[in-house]
């Protein structure tokens, strides 16, 4: 089956168009030929987007009924047994097809889009999400595809609507609003220089955000294993602490943006009735752009409710900050 859902190859040492130029062909021809891909891109076009200054930071919500797939997942372990996985390669549309990277992962397009290009990126076995053994083909593809796209990773139990099935997203650089942010100097907090990585904590941010920095892709993965050892000692846990990671790549420097938490969906998502909010947070979401699939809760989400949401599913400073003394 894999053959048939080929629609090119791709390798860091390929000659011809770039990872970046295949991937915007493939999208372009997935519009002609599979109408689902071109019905969501249709939709995209009437999205709504509404700013909310909150405290110390701004964010973007965006009104887009076609994500109510996605925001409303079950992924608890019974509901993921009980329903085929959307991500193996059996069970793709017909008229679905990708780029095979480095014989590893299948670059597709995302039927139910957020942004003007989305792409998931998932392993063609069905193997569990679980980013520790993938870091360095998440730092190839970040490269891969700059100057253009932003790779992120959603962990199992924090927004990723497959947590049975490994996988990536990509989307256009600098239309998460924590890419932008992270520019500004003057929320910087630094945690120092370990060898080739340096890394700072954003603040007056309304969450926890750690962004680490570096040339040298070898050194920046053993740092964030590391940190991940780290994250599981403080939590008690054998299982991948809960994050959202972000990863770009520009000037030959890495950028990643990594966002611990303690928790998926905020209290306001399990209400029952008019009270509901369907608000789940994953990597675009925390990034700063809310995605609201229900059009009350676009019109209705305040500042104090986003406030609170963030709060509720960040892990705190001092917890962020034993992490880090911990490595």
């Amino acid at each position: 089956m894999l053959s048939q859902k080929i629609y090119s190859s791709f390798t860091s040492r390929s000659a011809g168009d770039s990872l970046s130029e295949q991937i915007l062909e493939l999208l372009d021809q997935q519009k002609k030929t599979w109408r689902q891909l071109a019905e969501g891109y249709r939709a995209l076009e009437l999205i709504r987007l509404r700013e909310v200054q909150c405290d110390g930071y701004s964010v973007r919500l965006q009104f887009n009924p076609k994500r109510i797939v996605s925001s409303g997942a079950k992924v608890d372990a019974k509901s993921i047994s009980e329903r085929k996985c959307f991500l193996c390669i059996d069970n793709l549309p017909e008229e679905q097809k990708g780029i095979l990277y480095h014989d590893q992962f299948l670059v597709l397009c995302n039927p139910a889009p957020i942004l003007s290009q989305h792409y998931t990126i998932s392993n063609v076995n069905h193997i569990p999400q679980e980013i520790e053994k993938f870091l360095g083909i998440f730092f190839s593809l970040a490269k891969d595809l700059s100057p253009g796209f932003t790779v992120f990773y959603n962990g199992p139990k924090c927004g990723a609507s497959a947590p049975d099935h490994m996988h990536f997203q990509a989307c256009p650089s600098g239309v998460i609003p924590v890419e932008r942010d992270v520019e500004e100097v003057r929320r910087r907090e630094s945690i120092g220089k370990v060898g080739a990585v340096s890394g700072f904590m954003i603040k007056d941010y309304g969450r926890r955000v750690l962004a680490l920095e570096s040339a040298d892709g070898a050194k920046l993965e053993s740092y964030i294993l590391n940190l991940l050892r780290s994250m599981k000692k403080v939590l008690a846990t054998t299982e991948e602490p809960m994050l959202n990671i972000l990863c770009s790549f520009r000037q030959n420097r890495w950028r990643v943006i990594i966002f611990p938490r303690r928790k998926h969906r905020p209290d306001v998502y399990f209400r029952e009735g008019d009270t509901q909010v369907l608000i789940s947070p994953a990597s675009v979401d925390i990034g700063g752009l809310i995605i609201t699939p229900i059009e009350k809760d676009f019109q209705n989400v305040d500042a104090k409710m986003i406030q609170n949401i963030f709060e509720e599913v960040s892990i705190t400073k001092g917890v962020l900050e034993k992490m880090i003394s911990g490595m």
